[in-house]
């Protein structure tokens, strides 16, 4: 499989978020109605998804500019703090104020070549993401947000939303009470990375941009009717598999259903799915899916074999999730990563 990255520039906010397994459901849905996205289309490469995933998306990230170097934001690795900030003798007080600063740095800065450094000094909180959005935004934007007092990157704002009742043309009690709705907005002119593994032998990645894309131009997830989930595309480009001599962990960029009894250790966040079927199963009289249950994006697994570093991604398909009889459906549990070396607390 090969590796690409595909930019994004979010252009609405988000009802659904930006994850792996969710963007893997949008590309089959498009190649459920364009056969040529896949060679031999979608059903021949279903089949055989379990053993041999064709595409495989991971989350997507930030991605910036800084002092001339091309960076991404992701998340913090869910290791316990000690790893990744070690206690330095300070006293007690000092010590837990440090923890309450530490905790608010979620991002974890990574070059280009996709190489991780856990040192304390790659860790940024909201504020600092923001500052460094700031140096590629233009003018007018700056001078915008200025008048918001928010320093968060993602920013949840909330939409009223109503039913009218027409017996009475009015709002009223029950299904019909004024409600609202949150949508995550993302800091303005930032640029998302999703990063790709294909394998070539089902499509490339022109055809992989040309879902994508049309998923950006109808909305992604829900109330994409409403103007949710729109973005454009950026650039592209292919990158090479990362490689580390002496890896141990594996650092996942998506939402991931591990392999069981190959990882000596495990940390992560535990996610559910609540899956529900997309375009016209929507309506159908079972729409929602069995649920999943996955490691989020940011887990780490220490792996006890080396044979683990062979493929680029780790996870395994989540099978048997319609409720829709006869309808084959599968769930991306496979999800790219990032090997380093993590060295073990005794």
């Amino acid at each position: 499989m090969k590796l690409y990255e595909i930019v994004i520039k979010p252009m609405s906010g988000f009802r659904t978020p930006l994850k792996g397994d969710t963007l893997f459901g949008h590309f089959c849905w498009q190649a459920a109605y364009d056969s040529t996205l896949l060679n031999g289309g979608l059903d021949k490469w279903i089949e055989v998804y379990q053993s041999r995933p064709f595409v495989v998306f991971s989350s997507a990230w930030p991605k910036f500019c800084h002092e001339g170097e091309f960076y991404y934001a992701l998340k913090r690795p869910d290791l316990p703090l000690p790893y990744l900030f070690p206690y330095s003798g300070e006293n007690k007080k000092a010590a837990l104020e440090k923890l309450k600063e530490n905790k608010k740095k979620k991002w974890m800065k990574v070059k280009e070549d996709l190489s991780i450094a856990p040192g304390a000094e790659n860790f940024m909180n909201d504020a600092e993401l923001v500052c460094m959005a700031q140096k590629q935004t233009t003018e007018e934007t700056i001078i915008a947000m200025k008048k918001n007092a928010s320093l968060d990157f993602i920013v949840e704002r909330d939409s009223h939303h109503n039913i009218i009742n027409r017996l009475t043309d009015t709002t009223g009690e029950g299904m019909f009470a004024p409600y609202s709705e949150s949508s995550s907005f993302y800091y303005p002119e930032t640029e998302l990375a999703i990063f790709v593994l294909i394998d070539e032998d089902a499509t490339d990645i022109e055809r992989v941009i040309s879902g994508i894309e049309r998923t950006g131009a109808i909305g992604f997830g829900r109330d994409a009717s409403t103007g949710s989930g729109k973005f454009e595309m950026g650039e592209s480009e292919e990158k090479p598999l990362p490689s580390v001599e002496t890896a141990n962990a594996c650092y996942v960029l998506g939402p991931v259903v591990p392999e069981k009894n190959i990882y000596i250790d495990m940390y992560f966040s535990p996610f559910i799915r609540f899956g529900k079927h997309g375009d016209i199963l929507a309506r159908s009289s079972t729409p929602f899916k069995n649920p999943v249950i996955m490691a989020n994006e940011g887990a780490v697994f220490v792996g006890g074999d080396a044979g683990i570093f062979k493929k680029p991604y780790i996870g395994m398909a989540a099978l048997n999730t319609s409720k829709i009889k006869d309808h084959n459906v599968v769930h991306q549990g496979y999800a790219p990563y990032l090997p380093f070396r993590l060295e073990m607390k005794k």
